[in-house]
């Protein structure tokens, strides 16, 4: 698992910062609610800016660790029960124990989804089971929602199975610490890295207010909030 962490976390990094460099103003404008900035009265053109890059790098960057996560996952559960990426459908990881066929739909955390996401994985994890039941009619399938994080005190919800944090990476490596164990390899390469990230960051704040202000200040200074707006919202 280390040296999987080791040689691979570098992926992450590399895709947080490639992230950061093909980002442009207009659209982060046009994602996000120029109201908000306006009643929260807000007043300078690079604490607009800092606010969307923040939200947009914050949103991203769960979800490229999420990928990576889920590649761990795969990863670590190969090597136990010879688990693979699933073919199907909603399904991320399939792999067989005990006599078991088991289907996991893996997340990041255990706050994931609203109602109608949830129900959505629901008939994912019942067209799974028909599917493979097609071949094998007396075969036992389990369905787990998997949680690379998090907690969740009544992991049965029925039709399938919640495992959060170390309940999940114990169900895949049948090793009851690895949850705890991850966490050191992870620092790999993170300073540097991370020094790498801040310097994109920096130059992006400053071209990016630069470009805010030429667009979207007046001459006073102060911030054009109608212009602003129409280039957020007007239909023509």
């Amino acid at each position: 698992m280390s040296l999987y962490v080791g040689k691979n976390i570098g992926t992450f990094h590399q895709k947080r910062i490639q992230s950061l460099d093909s980002l442009k103003l207009s659209n982060v404008l046009k994602r996000k609610n120029p109201y908000l900035f306006r009643a929260k009265y807000v007043l300078t053109a690079e604490q607009i800016v800092k606010g969307l890059v923040d939200a947009h790098i914050s949103s991203n960057e769960e979800t490229l660790f999420g990928d990576w996560l889920e590649g761990l996952a795969l990863f670590i559960n190969g090597q136990a029960y010879g688990g693979r990426k699933s073919g199907i459908a909603g399904i991320d990881l399939e792999f067989d124990a005990d006599g078991v066929r088991n289907i996991v739909a893996i997340k990041s955390g255990p706050n994931w989804g609203n109602s109608s996401q949830i129900a959505k994985m629901r008939i994912d994890f019942k067209t799974a089971q028909k599917t493979l039941r097609t071949s094998n009619s007396g075969l036992r399938i389990v369905a787990v929602n998997g949680c690379c994080y998090g907690k969740d005190s009544k992991p049965d919800k029925g039709d399938y199975f919640k495992y959060c944090g170390q309940r999940f990476w114990e169900y895949i490596s049948g090793d009851s610490e690895l949850f705890a164990a991850i966490v050191e390899p992870l620092g790999h390469l993170a300073e540097e890295k991370n020094d790498e990230f801040q310097k994109s960051y920096a130059q992006m704040i400053n071209r990016f207010t630069k470009e805010f202000t030429n667009s979207f200040c007046k001459d006073s200074g102060e911030i054009a909030w109608e212009e602003l707006v129409r280039f957020n919202s007007s239909a023509h």
